[in-house]
């Protein structure tokens, strides 16, 4: 117990500070009348009531938090957040399965947007609201945001948000204390946010759809409160307006917030990772869209762009909305867009993948590998932007690499195993350990994952997570060495 009691400890009011989130879809729910306030009823209590007891049991044995505690509270934290998610829809919705309502509270809160629900058009709204509300909760990250509320409670954050901040460089810090670094992303997400949901109601959604889908978009999410995605709109104005805030909730947090202290677009240009981000998303875009005209997909140009524009941003921002069936399109591009998805979102974002400051640095090490074949004796540097990068980093970058692919052979040579067919089952894989939500073939956007048999869905559901944990920090957590004292 006395191990494990800082964890519970600050475990404990996560989950209560988790419960109160719940206050929201359950106003709603009662403003609007539907039938869903007991599930909320029962599921706030149990989540406050557990996370009370886990912070009153550990409190006599309480200490500082470690660095080794960080990692594993993350990991605990991402794991058990889901169960008490899953509690609104387990109570509300007949016949749903302990491992499918896990699976989308999962998908829900790694921001990954996969599900198995079908009917999404008849739920209540409260109830979709909870859905894309866990997006948004975890899309820049629970325990970041515990890292401003609980210092303020006697608790330090610092090596929770080491040991969940998504980025390479993890020691770069925006202002001098932890603390008011997650407020300053956090300040920046609930404007782009607000942002968002009033762009949508200007665009012709109604007041309610547009905080669902806000929520969602920013969190780089992908639940919808339609069966059909963003093809129920069929709205040129609704779907730019996603593409534009897709883009920027791809964009590094940090970028975004140095503009807010300091208005200049100059901060965005000197952002290396942003202008080849957008190089490579854009150029994407035009080329599927010659593609698919090409091909005699689409009858003119415009109206191909408009689908390969929304399709490819999207999935390579990993947000996952659709508003057509690429799956009916040639593989190629749907591939390509699952490609882009593994890696185009910048560090620092809500997007899923390797992200692009990694790609940037194993194309820059391939590059100067290259070069010392042809001139054994040069001094090559690895370098983003002006600076250089330490050879530990482009080391971890490369194991980073390599536990990623390594990964998705094994996911996908499990789900196979299985009987599921192999497009499928890599793209699944591709999908959920990217945090993209759709795939391709029988879990493709006309879809959804309801296809895969309970044990194919706890692998996907492991996959979410690892994706979401950038696959170190779970992995760290089952080294024996982690364990000894």
């Amino acid at each position: 117990m006395r191990r494990l009691a800082p964890i519970l400890h600050v475990l404990g009011l996560i989950v209560m500070v988790f419960g109160l989130s719940m206050l929201l879809p359950l106003l709603t729910s009662l403003a609007l009348g539907d039938d869903a306030q007991r599930a909320y009823d029962g599921a706030l209590i149990i989540t406050l009531g557990s996370g009370a007891l886990m912070w009153l049991v550990s409190r006599p044995y309480y200490r500082e938090m470690r660095a080794r505690d960080g990692f594993l509270l993350v990991v605990l934290a991402w794991s058990i957040l889901p169960l008490f998610a899953a509690l609104p829809l387990l109570f509300y919705i007949p016949g749903l399965s302990f491992t499918d309502a896990y699976f989308e509270a999962m998908s829900g809160l790694t921001a990954t947007g996969a599900t198995v629900l079908s009917g999404l058009d008849d739920l209540p709204k409260s109830i979709n609201l909870w859905r894309t509300q866990l997006h948004w909760i975890g899309g820049m990250g629970v325990i970041v945001l515990a890292v401003a509320i609980l210092p303020l409670l006697g608790i330090g954050g610092r090596q929770m948000y080491k040991a969940e901040v998504p980025t390479p460089m993890k020691d770069t810090k925006l202002t001098p204390r932890m603390t008011e670094t997650a407020k300053g992303l956090w300040l920046v997400y609930v404007l782009l946010t607000a942002a968002c949901a009033i762009a949508y109601v200007l665009a012709g959604m109604q007041p309610l759809d547009a905080v669902i889908h806000a929520f969602s978009t920013l969190a780089l999410g992908g639940f919808a409160a339609y069966d059909a995605s963003f093809a129920h709109f069929d709205s040129l104005a609704i779907e730019t307006v996603t593409m534009v805030f897709a883009l920027l909730a791809a964009m590094n947090f940090a970028t975004h917030f140095l503009f807010l202290r300091n208005p200049s677009f100059a901060v965005y240009r000197r952002d290396a990772e942003i202008r080849i981000f957008l190089g490579v998303v854009l150029t994407s875009c035009v080329g599927l869209a010659l593609y698919l005209w090409g091909n005699d997909i689409y009858l003119d140009f415009p109206t191909a762009l408009r689908y390969a524009s929304f399709n490819t941003i999207s999935l390579a921002t990993s947000l996952g909305y659709a508003n057509t069936d690429y799956n009916a399109w040639p593989y190629f591009a749907g591939l390509w867009m699952l490609f882009l998805g593994s890696f185009a979102a910048c560090s620092g974002s809500t997007g899923g993948g390797i992200k692009m400051m990694r790609a940037e640095l194993l194309y820059k090490q391939l590059y100067r590998e290259l070069v010392k074949l042809l001139h054994p004796n040069a001094q090559v540097h690895t370098k983003l932007g002006d600076q250089v990068v330490p050879n530990k980093i482009i080391y971890a970058v490369l194991a980073f690499f390599f536990v990623y692919v390594a990964s998705i052979v094994v996911f996908t040579l499990v789900l196979a195993a299985t009987g599921l067919d192999i497009f499928t089952a890599f793209t699944a894989v591709c999908a959920t350990i990217n945090n993209t939500g759709p795939g391709l073939g029988l879990v493709g956007p006309a879809s959804n994952y309801a296809v895969l048999n309970d044990f194919q869905t706890w692998v996907c559901t492991l996959a979410m997570l690892m994706g979401r944990l950038e696959l170190f920090t779970l992995l760290v957590v089952l080294t024996p060495a982690f364990w000894r004292k």
